[in-house]
């Protein structure tokens, strides 16, 4: 199944940090926090303004992106846990 996304939403897939600690500790998926790091896999056309104008999104799809804790709605596609959010609830693009 394809999804394309509509207006300003954008599909972000998290990306998980590692599970040990730095003295080799692995800790438990129940005492881990969400990462709040994840990569685009897919982005609307933009936002439409009220005179009709469409304005493009600042992020493209295979960004790293660094979003709030409670952003997004997680949703199942073909098996794969992702989160549909608003760009605005994107803080920014991480960059090598």
């Amino acid at each position: 199944m394809k999804f394309r996304p509509l207006h300003d939403r954008v599909v972000v897939t998290r990306i998980e940090e590692d599970t040990k600690s730095a003295g080799g500790i692995i800790i438990p998926d129940t005492a881990t926090e969400k990462p709040s790091t994840g990569k685009v896999l897919a982005v609307g056309p933009g936002e439409r303004r009220e005179d009709g104008t469409i304005t493009p999104p600042d992020v493209k799809a295979g960004d790293t992106v660094l979003f709030g804790k409670w952003s997004g709605t997680e949703v199942k596609i073909d098996g794969e846990e992702v989160l549909i959010m608003k760009e605005s609830d994107i803080m920014g693009v991480l960059e090598a």
